[in-house]
């Protein structure tokens, strides 16, 4: 029995993205440190882009292809012809795109600077798409440009599985078999994993690990995943491979293929943190394998799912902070590969990833994997801890940015959050996904963006009420709107998940939802939207009980690998595909302010129904509306600074604010100004408790100042409520 701790090193394979570090690796070091268990981390997927796209890297990349002989057609042609200019420009693009050269902005966004390739034919009007971002996000995207015009020379002369973000995906996606991906993985290494392996083998030396834990969060990481599995169990056969992540838990949660143990040795499911403790204790000898938690390994030749562990899953208040060290954060790439707002957010700049809450307090929508851990086991963690957490991740990374990576953010949770943020007068700018609840208010829209939140993005789906009660989304388009409206009028991004084909979908439904996507943008509450074709998984509701939404499953028995995307017939609906060109076309158009006033009918180039949605459907839906006083229970502060009460005749006194770059003044009478500036000092948030609006309103009867309704629905409370007296 072995008495040391194993040494475990994490490693995310290629390629999941360019401008920040997937965060699966950075969780589990960070909880390996509350057990005082030391542990290693790489993203291998950038230090293969970062090896790749450099002078010497290209230099290679292009004599191998020199070499090679073979005929490239006429774009990969002309980047051969071109290869000196790629030599001469990379180095300087790559530094620009770290942040580190941002003067190279300049000559890249002339277009005399770059080689470009068939890529660039694709722009049409950089002004229009980027006039307003300026000449640092217009070089970007041609940066970005550049860089894939080099991965499209990649992938015809080197590696057709090559992509910045999909390697081999075509191999993990929907593979019910083992076949194709194993014989991918018997032939001999290609160009790209060489260079991965030299990347693995140095680590491996510069760790020497017992345990090497691989996430695959997606299709594209599996590949390489296993390629990493195959390198070390032949170079060194005493280390143990794990396997996990978001590819795993939703894909082979029924596998019996036994190949795949030729790669690796355990495949976990689910949150990771107890299966890896588990498989710790039983390398050290301390727990019999039988007892490990929700792993697989083959045993005899059979596939085992070994489960029998009595140890419970690890609550969030004792998962620890994430922990990014190892990972060379300033190395990552901010790149801007299409001109929608929130595609930006997701390739730009180096976003800390951290979850407020496991799993999804809503639970219900029919279309989604409901009936696993990740959405089905919800639990929150208090706003204090939270805020330690991002306080603590500030410090380690230098970064204040946030990407809140929740299935769906609580409201509650927000707002407890964003108080505290503001309570500790800290600098946090961060984004979530959330559904589109009543409970955003416009209030609350206000104190989430006063806490730092620039975007939201929330799923709209199937813009029809009978198909959003069909999905159990649990809102209607009309309330979407309103909620979409208040973070609009915040100033917060709203980006809106939209789909296509749901079971029993009808052309005139699918029309219907594209005019009030127009509508939401014509009426500016909402920025930007991606249309997503309908995927039947096999563990949500529709996957579970086809029969109750009319379809037809295709594939009903489970193959050997891969068990979650399914194909279905839905004999009740229409033709999906064919509207899909249409709507992204529309939709592209629409967030650039173009066609909005087109008809429908001229984006697609087939008879499609007419509308039946009102014009001014969304419009009447955002008309003003009478407003009830707040609940009792209402949490209310001010945010504002506190006033002063200044006199300026016998009659008239001037309630004064300092408001950043502005002085507002409010005319007030004597004995209201007098209570207001007290009042508001002793509801602005600090280390006392939260008013509710109840005590609120009992502070302003016994003053004799008169009727509370007419105060709170006068001029003097609605200029207050703009500067920050907050109802939430």
């Amino acid at each position: 029995m072995s008495t040391k701790n194993p040494k475990v090193f994490f490693i995310t394979p290629p390629f999941t993205q360019l401008n920040t570090p997937y965060p699966a690796t950075a969780y589990l070091k960070g909880f390996l440190n509350t057990k005082g268990l030391a542990s290693g981390q790489a993203d291998l997927g950038l230090e293969v882009i970062l090896q790749l796209f450099s002078k010497t890297g290209l230099q290679q990349l292009f004599e191998y292809i020199e070499g090679s002989g073979q005929k490239l057609n006429a774009n990969g042609a002309r980047m051969l012809r071109l290869k000196k200019s790629y030599l001469r420009t990379i180095d300087p693009v790559i530094s620009f795109l770290h942040d580190k050269n941002p003067t190279m902005a300049h000559v890249i966004a002339e277009q005399n600077y770059l080689p470009e390739a068939s890529r660039f034919q694709q722009i049409t009007d950089l002004e229009w798409a980027f006039g307003s971002m300026g000449t640092r996000d217009k070089a970007r995207h041609l940066a970005t440009l550049y860089l894939e015009d080099i991965s499209d020379l990649i992938i015809e002369a080197v590696d057709p599985h090559f992509g910045f973000s999909r390697y081999a995906e075509r191999l993990g996606r929907s593979a019910s078999t083992f076949h194709e991906l194993h014989q991918a993985l018997d032939a001999p290494l290609t160009y790209i994993d060489d260079l991965l392996v030299a990347h693995l083998e140095a680590k491996i030396e510069q760790e020497k690990p017992d345990l090497v834990a691989i996430t695959a969060p997606f299709p594209g990481n599996l590949y390489s995943a296993l390629r990493c599995g195959q390198w070390i169990k032949k170079h060194h056969p005493h280390i143990k491979v794990a396997f996990g992540g978001g590819y795993a838990n939703t894909e082979l949660r029924s596998l019996q293929e036994p190949r795949v143990f030729e790669f690796v040795d355990f495949i976990t499911l689910d949150d990771g943190e107890t299966p890896l403790m588990n498989l710790l204790e039983h390398l050290q000898g301390n727990r019999a394998l039988k007892d490990l938690k929700r792993t697989f390994c083959c045993i005899d030749g059979t596939v085992t799912y070994l489960n029998g562990s009595k140890d419970s899953d690890v609550k969030q208040k004792d998962v620890g902070t994430p922990d990014y060290t190892g990972l060379p954060l300033e190395n990552y790439l901010s790149v801007i590969e299409i001109a929608n707002p929130m595609h930006r957010l997701w390739s730009d700049g180096r976003w800390n990833k951290l979850t407020l809450a496991h799993g999804c307090y809503w639970g219900k929508c029919t279309f989604c994997d409901i009936s696993l851990s990740y959405i089905k086991d919800y639990e929150f963690t208090s706003a204090p801890m939270l805020v330690d957490r991002i306080e603590d991740m500030i410090a380690q990374t230098g970064n204040n940015g946030f990407h809140f990576v929740d299935e769906a953010a609580p409201p509650a949770l927000m707002r407890d959050v964003a108080l505290e943020i503001i309570r500790r007068d800290l600098t946090v700018v961060w984004w979530t996904n959330i559904r589109f609840e009543k409970s955003f208010t416009k209030d609350l829209c206000q104190l989430l963006v006063r806490s730092g939140c620039i975007a939201v993005s929330g799923g709209l789906e199937v813009a029809s009420d009978r198909l959003l009660t069909l999905i159990d989304k649990g809102v209607t388009v009309e309330q979407v709107a309103q909620v979409a409206d208040h973070f609009t009028q915040a100033g917060i991004l709203v980006h809106a998940y939209l789909m296509y084909g749901f079971p029993t979908q009808t052309a005139q439904e699918t029309v219907d939802s594209l005019e009030v996507v127009r509508q939401f943008i014509e009426n500016g509450v909402m920025h930007s939207g991606f249309w997503h074709q309908f995927a039947l998984t096999a563990h949500s509701p529709v996957g579970l009980n086809p029969d109750a939404y009319h379809i037809k499953i295709l594939n009903p028995e489970p193959g050997s690998f891969a068990n979650n995307d399914l194909e279905h017939a839905d004999p009740t609906g229409t033709d999906h595909a064919q509207f899909s060109e249409g709507l992204k076309k529309s939709l592209f158009n629409y967030m650039h302010g173009i066609g909005l006033d087109m008809p429908l009918q001229e984006w697609f180039d087939f008879k499609i129904p007419r509308t039946q949605i009102p014009k001014n459907y969304v419009a009447r839906i955002l008309a003003p509306k009478p407003e009830e006083l707040p609940k009792p229970n209402a949490k209310i502060c001010w945010l504002g600074p506190i006033p002063s009460l200044e006199k300026r005749s016998r009659d008239k006194y001037i309630l004064q604010m300092s408001l950043g770059r502005d002085e507002e003044e409010l005319i007030v009478p004597e004995q209201l100004g007098m209570w207001l500036v007290d009042i508001l000092a002793r509801i602005s948030l600090g280390p006392s408790k939260t008013w509710t609006f109840e005590e609120f309103q009992k502070e302003f009867n016994p003053s004799g100042l008169g009727d509370f309704r007419n105060f709170w629905e006068g001029e003097i409370v609605e200029e207050l409520r703009e500067m920050g007296l907050l109802v939430i």
